[in-house]
C-alpha cells in the first residue's frame, strides 16, 4: 500500500537540525515505510533506484546549465551502482549526486559543498508506537555568496516537486 508524502518539520533529535541553524533553505518530508526494516541508507538506495526519469533530465539540464558559471557537474541522482551492498557504503564515497557525511542506522547524512552554498540532505527513520516506521527526507542549504541565491531562485521551488517525488518511493 503506497503512503502519501507529507510536509513536515524537521525532526527533532536527528543529526539534520544541528545543520538547519541559519540555513538559506530547508525542507522535510515524511512518508510511512514499506519497508520498516530498511535502515535509513537502505531507504535512501531504495528511493534512488526508483528515481522518476523527468528528475534525472533536471539534473541533466541542470548540469550543463551550472558549467557555465565554473559549478560542478553533480551527474544524476540514481548514478551509481545497483549491485553494490549498503553494507559497503562508507563515509566519503558518492552515492548518486551526494557524498556521505555520516552513516547510522537511523539517519545518514550526505551532501555537497561548491563555491556557491552547501547542500546537506538527511534521510532518518523512526519508529512509531503503531509499530509504523516513518522515514524524513530533510535538505539544508546554506549559501556562501550572491551566486548561491541567485542558482536558489529556480531551485527552491522546483525542490517542493523533486523531493516528495523521490519520497514517493519509499512508501
Amino acid at each position: 500500500m503506497a503512503h502519501n508524502v507529507q510536509a513536515t518539520t524537521i525532526p527533532p533529535g536527528t543529526r539534520i537540525a544541528d545543520y538547519a541553524q541559519g540555513a538559506y533553505f530547508s525542507d522535510s518530508w515524511s512518508v510511512v515505510a514499506a519497508e520498516p526494516g530498511l535502515t535509513a541508507l537502505g531507504q535512501f538506495i531504495k528511493a534512488m533506484r526508483a528515481t522518476p526519469k523527468w528528475i534525472d533530465r533536471c539534473m541533466q539540464v541542470r548540469n550543463r546549465v551550472v558549467q557555465w558559471v565554473g559549478l560542478k557537474d553533480l551527474g544524476g541522482m540514481a548514478q551509481f551502482s545497483l549491485e553494490k551492498p549498503e553494507a559497503d557504503y562508507q563515509v566519503g564515497e558518492r552515492l548518486g549526486i551526494f557524498t556521505l557525511l555520516e552513516i547510522t542506522p537511523d539517519e545518514v547524512l550526505m551532501g555537497d559543498n561548491d563555491k556557491h552554498l552547501k547542500v546537506v540532505l538527511s534521510v532518518s527513520r523512526a519508529e512509531q508506537p503503531s509499530g509504523e516506521v516513518v522515514v524524513n527526507m530533510t535538505t539544508v542549504v546554506h549559501l556562501h555568496n550572491f551566486l548561491g541565491k541567485l542558482y536558489m531562485l529556480p531551485v527552491a521551488p522546483a525542490h517542493k516537486l523533486i523531493a516528495p517525488a523521490v519520497a514517493r518511493a519509499i512508501g
